[in-house]
């Protein structure tokens, strides 16, 4: 093949620096764009935090006044005055007391976040209290093997038969009664019911632990051990006829049987909490809505006057070009911040100017919206609409939103309209929390329902809806109470 040159002309894209920080900052979260700010602030000296300058006031300095008390002594015994120069051959702790701090002698300070402690865990929970139960050696190992089991709901993940199993080789001649009874041990630990194999026994240890005068008792004993299926199934005349009880003696035992803990382990487990900083303000105002960006989300940023003085044109020396890059950097990271605040704002107001009716009724009246609907209003991408409406967070009336939730699909009506799904989500779960226990709605109802409002929705998508709502199926939610 013989090679050759050729003379082409054509447009490309391309990805220029600048443009790749302002695509950044735009889809970052609040929290990841302080660290992002803070970042800068280190790296780049060209670049401050514009302070106001009647934020606050200039105390003039007060002549001083000596007093006729200057060497006086207080009631601890320090001076009221530091003397100008200390006695020859002492120090500091010669002359003042040295208040040390309390809990600690370390000089340096603690971070008060640092403090906190970890969130427990079961398995630390339980191991905890092994820890402080007189076990031998042998029943130790065969306790920490129990515990390894149980999951975080507080059940056990193995049979003990597997446990005795997987013991073998390590204890000889393990019975599977050892094994038994060290599980026996570990199911009076706390949380009341774990250790257990399944719901039926969880529900019954934690029966078995109150006292033998709770009212009820030994009948919700015997419906947990034999008739949980008719429970969960709500068959209340076959559970009456089998206990040999009339309506009200049921409905005590089912009160106190939905007194325990079916996840016993899940009260242990805890989480760091996680705080949302809303990027946007929506309040009402003269009949209007007004959208503001959070003043405290990002400081503002100016160039250092001092610094960027310090620059000289035409010298070339290798300290001039660093700060002529730090100079030029730090205009590009605040025309990008600029950019990313003034397009939140933009998104922001028009998705509130689009979704009036949720912001003065809530989510039924929400009306269907899509990405592209904002993207054409507003001429951009809707790429660029995507990062704007990730992980920010929009303060409401009704609550802090993220952006995404505006954003939903459309059921046509019988007038030739559309209703958004948020809406129909909405519908379904105010039909379903204003239902009749006894006689709840099925899916085929709930469209019915819908059917006579206009909205056309079939059963299998009210189904759908229902169990992405964590809603249980009709025959579920009935209630024999």
């Amino acid at each position: 093949m013989k090679q050759s040159l050729h003379l082409r002309q054509g447009l490309n894209l391309t990805m220029t620096p600048q443009l790749q920080q302002a695509i950044k900052l735009l889809q970052m979260s609040t929290l990841d764009l302080q660290q992002e700010i803070q970042q800068a602030l280190e790296s780049n000296m060209m670049l401050e935090i514009s302070e106001e300058e009647s934020s606050a006031p200039v105390m003039e300095a007060l002549p001083e006044k000596k007093t006729d008390h200057e060497d006086t002594v207080t009631s601890e015994g320090s001076q009221t005055e530091i003397p100008d120069e200390l006695p020859v051959d002492s120090t500091w702790d010669d002359i003042y007391d040295t208040v040390m701090e309390s809990g600690s002698s370390s000089a340096e300070t603690v971070e008060f976040e640092s403090q906190r402690s970890q969130a427990d865990s079961l398995f630390d929970h339980l191991l905890w209290q092994l820890e402080l139960t007189p076990f031998s050696e042998r029943d130790h190992a065969i306790a920490m093997a129990i515990i390894d089991s149980i999951n975080a709901d507080g059940y056990l993940t193995s049979p003990p038969e597997d446990i005795h199993q997987g013991l073998l080789s390590q204890l000889d001649e393990l019975e599977l009664d050892e094994v038994m009874a060290v599980l026996h041990r570990i199911q009076y630990f706390d949380p009341v019911g774990v250790g257990a194999q399944n719901l039926s026994d969880c529900l019954r240890l934690q029966l078995e632990q109150m006292p033998e005068s709770t009212p009820c008792r030994e009948q919700a004993l015997v419906v947990v051990n034999q008739y949980l299926d008719l429970l969960a199934t709500h068959e209340q005349s076959k559970l009456m006829r089998r206990l040999g009880l009339t309506e009200r003696q049921l409905d005590a035992v089912v009160s106190l049987i939905r007194t325990l803990d079916p996840k016993p382990g899940a009260s242990i487990q805890e989480s760091d909490s996680e705080y949302v900083i809303p990027d946007v303000y929506v309040t009402k105002q003269n009949d209007k809505w007004q959208v503001n960006l959070n003043p405290d989300i990002s400081p503002k940023l100016r160039i250092n006057p001092y610094y960027s003085a310090m620059i000289k044109r035409a010298d070339n020396s290798r300290d001039n070009a660093c700060m002529k890059d730090h100079l030029q950097e730090a205009r590009w990271f605040i025309k990008s911040l600029h950019s990313r605040n003034d397009t939140l704002l933009r998104v922001a107001r028009s998705i509130v100017e689009k979704q009036t009716g949720f912001l003065e009724h809530g989510s039924i009246a929400m009306k269907p919206m899509v990405l592209r609907d904002i993207a054409e209003e507003l001429e951009l991408h809707e790429s660029t609409i995507s990062r704007v409406t990730t992980q920010k967070y929009m303060h409401t009336p009704n609550g802090i939103i993220e952006f995404k939730y505006f954003f939903s699909s459309h059921v046509s009506t019988e007038g030739g309209g559309e209703c958004s799904s948020t809406a129909i989500r909405a519908l379904i779960k105010e039909l379903i929390g204003n239902e009749d226990l006894s006689k709840p709605l099925s899916d085929s109802k709930i469209a019915e329902f819908l059917k006579e409002k206009g909205i056309n929705v079939a059963r299998r998508t009210i189904a759908k809806y229902r169990e992405a709502m964590l809603i249980s199926p009709s025959s579920q939610r009935k209630r024999i109470l």
